[in-house]
């Protein structure tokens, strides 16, 4: 088993390092002469970027927040970058061999040319500075303009979920659906307010908290959390784990938002006056005896009532039709949050985004407030989700 690990994680930094070497050849030596100024710079960015990218990635583990802020933005933002030059470069290369054989402008006649053709040195490296300067603008424009949609805050999604079971007096009930908020070295403070500002604007009658709500302790990112005090729902707030809180302690977080006045389900549920609302532990806490348990929150449940179920990851979905419930509310996915990531999703989510129905349960997945890694969402904007519950008998 140690070799299988050791033999993948040699072969992971292997494709690295060769991603690390295509930017560098395309985007520096084939644009530049030797011992010039830009081939040196350009080669001590290529071998730093990804350095900070490293380190961002297990920074969280063994830096202080406020150390890990100076590796986390140019890291992270490196590898969205790196994303999407490789995409563009690749797009580039079924481009390059038709700029290479375009004629070149006609010379007066006093002054002939000999005809250029692919090979000559002039015409490839003006091709090769097309390219590379098409590839970064492409790239620095999808990255920028995912990076404002992040920072702006997420946008207001609309869903409404027909329930056979839901009394007639429940029709229109509205749930305020928030996951994957992120709070950690890039998002703070101010993203959380923005989140809270956006719920309350709604006016929900129930907000539910679906998990991965921070990537830190409480003690780096308990201020961070603060404004979630102000959520304002008629039957309240309520919380399950993601599992991104039991990276850092999952326990202190349950008791922190426990004081700010959202309401943690630990396996456990609520009767509500129309439905009984549920919610599990992440998968992430079985390692620490701590996993979702379906018959503590549903075992002895009145299965003519309707029930709604928080669980943070989409591929619980399947024990949940076990224990008869009409709607499991997921997060966990981010719709991919950045394409092609959408693809490799759906690989490991039965449902990557939206509402999709299994047997008699539905399930609905948000995309999610906040972004994991690189402050970036392209193809999958994020969202706060308003469902709206509708009444078989209305």
């Amino acid at each position: 088993m140690v070799i299988v690990l050791v033999l993948g994680l040699l072969l992971a930094l292997g494709g690295v390092g060769l991603v690390q070497w295509y930017l560098w050849r395309r985007l520096v030596r084939d644009v530049s002469a030797p011992g010039g100024w830009y081939r040196r710079a350009g080669t001590v960015v290529a071998v730093l970027l990804p350095v900070l990218s490293v380190v961002a990635l297990v920074g969280g583990r063994t830096l202080p927040l406020a150390v890990e802020r100076w590796f986390a933005w140019p890291g992270y933002l490196w590898l969205a970058l790196m994303l999407y030059l490789v995409l563009a470069l690749l797009v580039g290369e079924a481009v390059r061999p038709l700029l290479l054989r375009l004629p070149r402008p006609e010379r007066r006649a006093e002054q002939p040319q000999e005809p250029a053709g692919p090979a000559d040195p002039g015409r490839r490296l003006l091709v090769a500075r097309t390219v590379a300067v098409a590839a970064g603008g492409a790239a620095a424009a999808v990255v920028g303009t995912g990076m404002y949609g992040v920072l702006r805050g997420p946008a207001v999604k609309q869903v409404t979920v027909p329930l056979a079971k839901l009394p007639r007096q429940a029709h229109g009930y509205r749930i305020a659906v928030v996951s994957d908020i992120h709070l950690g070295p890039i998002l703070g403070r101010s993203h959380t307010q923005r989140i809270v500002d956006t719920i309350n604007r709604t006016q929900p009658d129930l907000i539910a908290v679906v998990g991965d709500l921070v990537d830190g302790t409480v003690p780096e990112l308990g201020p961070a959390a603060l404004p979630l005090a102000q959520l304002r729902a008629r039957d309240g707030a309520f919380f399950v784990t993601g599992n991104h809180e039991y990276f850092s302690g999952a326990a202190p977080w349950v008791e922190f938002v426990r004081e700010l006045g959202v309401h943690p389900l630990e396996n456990s549920r609520t009767e509500l006056p129309w439905f009984d609302l549920a919610g599990v532990n992440d998968l992430q806490g079985t390692s620490e005896g701590q996993g979702p348990d379906y018959a503590k929150a549903l075992g002895d449940r009145d299965r003519t009532r309707t029930a709604v179920l928080l669980a943070h990851q989409p591929v619980t979905i399947h024990q949940t039709v076990r224990y008869g419930v009409d709607l499991q509310l997921s997060g966990h996915t981010h719709g991919g949050q950045l394409w092609p990531g959408n693809y490799l999703a759906a690989l490991a989510n039965p449902t990557v985004a939206g509402l999709e129905r299994y047997g008699d349960t539905q399930l609905y997945v948000t995309r999610g407030a906040g972004a994991w890694g690189p402050p970036v969402r392209v193809g999958a904007p994020s969202d706060i989700t308003i469902v709206t519950l509708a009444s078989g008998q209305a």
